[in-house]
């Protein structure tokens, strides 16, 4: 099996350049023999890398240790659960996992538009099956997954116990999918490009895959968030590390793309902008990729075999150079037909988010590219911490709140003062009562503390901003179709997905602000050393350990586990049970934490050493509103979801701007 795998690698490589050259001849020369053989080229390179896909599997879930890739990554004791997330655990799978989403993507592209939009879609192709290239060249001639170990071992070496946890299982191939997903935006911007067809089309193609790449992207990002809270035991869930930044900043990009881009569907404005961005958000994908596949970044994050970085590097220079060859070529044709008409308005306001997600994309790579810098020029490697991004990051952050409040209400072209009025003054009450109302109980003693009270202001005024607008439309259908509130509500949103779907994300997004700010300044932790019986007072809390026992779990696997009672108000609410492990041939134990989580606050236990008279290390956390954070994920995945329902209205749209496109090919084929 595994020979098929290697083989059926070679094939996929053969195939994606026959896909690439027949594209190419079959657009440039409108040749229908052509157009019906490259028809057959995704099914072909999909199958071929599933079949690959499907050997190394088999290899993992059958401990065939002649791999290298499954010697390193994998070991006879290892959890079912975990063979199978061992396929994208080191690099080499990884880069295959990548490679089949990208030709499941490929494939779904091409029968999406398989007779329609036939003017942009064969260099969408010709793009997707170039990217398909690369990775392949990588996987047959670089880092070859199938690799063969001449004399077999009889156990493998196991799998990072860190990564043995179900949010790895969950993390990469969200974040991969979203990743990848943008592969499909960027594919018909170059194709709008090459062909010249710089209208809308090639936006409204590629909406839901934008908005889905983004939703993937984003839950990725709160998955390895979750990852680092629960599994790294340090107390918090982001701490800027480099490959975290690397993840954060194409969502950045993304976000300011989705939003801009409203702009031009409405105004016909900001072509050379949006174009930028959507190109600028592939970019940082593959920048990402570099920074965990090269090696000059350490972190938790980055694979054992950092050796692509060259690869990856020139391919991002290839890509910078042809995007940019390629808009400023079409500059004439990207010029808007439109003007800003004023700064008091919903387009400004939307530049505005532009500008300072930018800003906070910029400040993130500045500091996640200083190192590389500053080793470069004068040969000592400066790491950028977190006090450099939150001091630049935090108040662009808050900027970037209220403009999430500001946006919806404010008049498109330009606002008057009576539209001001009419919209803020009641956000702008609950925003100063709010402020009234927190200040006796928050203190502010600080720089953090300000700036989390000016967040909690900003959410009430943010949160006003979105119910009024819902309160708003649900009692014009009311008095409109004489509908309960809940049909109201429910028509509302059903009738308006694309708008009132971005509104639930918006509120899913106050929550994560809110979640932040209050865990980041109001966090409070103690470290003590106990012996039985002992306890410790935090936050209302008393905290009483009682007990170190242990668990053989099986031959390679030992758990330590301390047993804290946890009391408020003389009232036992919880027994925290956090633990050690000791894997064989690991030099350093994994501590597992113990979280009790609630609205309110975290409590959170990591033991951090013991001792043979049962005397234990224990570190206690006590973090408000974490849970607020992963709770507003939840609601920005629902608000995605609707927003890209199908929509039988825009289908009907679609299909008649479908029949006038085929109307203009179809003299062509013949």
């Amino acid at each position: 099996m595994n020979e098929i795998g290697e083989f059926a690698l070679m094939i996929a490589l053969a195939t994606s350049l026959y896909g690439c050259v027949s594209y190419v001849m079959a657009a440039r020369g409108n040749r229908i023999d052509l157009y019906l053989s490259a028809e057959k080229i995704p099914f072909i390179l999909w199958a071929c890398v599933a079949i690959s896909s499907a050997a190394l599997w088999k290899a993992l879930l059958t401990d065939d240790f002649s791999l290298q890739y499954v010697w390193a990554y994998s070991s006879r004791d290892l959890d079912t659960f975990y063979k199978i997330s061992s396929f994208w655990g080191g690099q080499k799978g990884s880069l295959l996992f990548w490679t089949l989403l990208l030709t499941t993507y490929s494939l779904v592209v091409h029968i999406q538009n398989r007779k329609r939009n036939a003017m942009v879609v064969p260099y969408a192709m010709v793009v997707l099956m170039s990217i398909t290239t690369f990775f392949l060249l990588l996987l047959n001639f670089s880092t070859n997954p199938f690799e063969i170990i001449p004399v077999a071992p009889e156990d493998g070496r196991g799998l990072n116990p860190l990564l043995q946890n179900y949010w790895m299982v969950i993390h990469p191939p969200t974040l991969y999918l979203g990743y990848v997903g943008f592969t499909v935006p960027f594919a018909f911007a170059m194709a709008a490009l090459i062909t010249r067809n710089l209208d809308d089309s090639w936006i409204r193609l590629t909406r839901k895959w934008t908005l889905i790449s983004w939703f993937f992207l984003c839950m990725g990002n709160l998955f390895g968030a979750q990852w680092a809270y629960l599994e790294l035991g340090w107390g918090g869930y982001w701490a800027w590390d480099p490959v975290e930044n690397a993840a954060f900043m194409p969502l950045l990009v993304a976000t300011a793309y989705l939003h801009s881009v409203m702009i031009q569907e409405r105004k016909d404005m900001m072509k050379v902008w949006n174009m930028s961005l959507v190109l600028l958000t592939f970019v940082m994908t593959i920048f990402g990729t570099f920074i965990t596949r090269s090696g000059l970044i350490q972190s938790v994050h980055t694979f054992d075999e950092a050796t692509l970085g060259f690869y990856f590097l020139g391919f991002l220079g290839v890509i910078i150079v042809i995007c940019t060859a390629l808009i400023l070529t079409r500059l004439p044709l990207l010029r808007s037909n439109n003007e800003l008409d004023s700064f008091l308005s919903r387009e400004s306001s939307f530049l505005f988010n532009n500008l300072v997600l930018l800003g906070i994309g910029f400040a993130t790579f500045w500091g996640t590219i200083f190192p590389i810098i500053s080793e470069a020029v004068r040969g000592v490697k400066i790491t950028v911490g977190p006090p450099f991004y939150n001091q630049v990051n935090v108040p662009i952050g808050m900027v970037l709140l209220a403009l999430i409040g500001i946006g919806p209400i404010i008049a498109w072209r330009r606002a008057s003062w009576s539209n001001l009025k009419k919209n803020f003054v009641k956000p702008l009450t609950v925003g100063l009562a709010t402020a009234a109302i927190l200040y006796p109980f928050l203190p502010l003693t600080n720089r953090s503390e300000m700036y989390s009270y000016l967040t909690f202001v900003l959410c009430a005024f943010v949160m006003t901003t979105i119910l009024i607008e819902f309160f708003k439309g649900t009692r014009a259908r009311m008095d409109l179709h004489h509908e309960s509130v809940t049909e109201s509500l429910g028509s509302l949103v059903w009738r308006s997905k694309s708008r009132y779907g971005g509104y639930i994300v918006h509120i899913g997004v106050v929550l994560i602000f809110a979640g932040i700010a209050g865990s980041q300044s109001y966090s409070e932790n103690v470290e003590k050393r106990f012996k039985i019986g002992d306890s410790v007072e935090l936050k209302g809390f008393t905290l009483t350990y009682e007990r170190l026992g242990f668990i053989e779990e099986n031959a390679s696997k030992t758990r330590a586990i301390a047993q804290i009672g946890v009391y408020k108000n003389g009232e036992r609410v919880w027994t925290g049970q956090p633990e050690k492990e000791f894997y064989k041939g690991q030099n350093q134990p994994v501590s597992e934490v113990d979280v009790r989580s609630t609205w309110r606050e975290d409590v959170y236990l990591i033991l951090a050493d013991f001792a043979e008279d049962e005397s234990a290390t224990i570190k206690v956390y006590v973090n408000p509103m974490v849970r607020w954070i992963w709770f507003g994920g939840w609601v920005i995945a629902f608000g995605t979801m609707v927003s890209v329902w199908p929509d039988r209205l825009e289908l009907r749209r679609r299909l008649e701007r479908m029949k006038v496109q085929e109307a203009v090919f179809s003299p062509a084929q013949e």
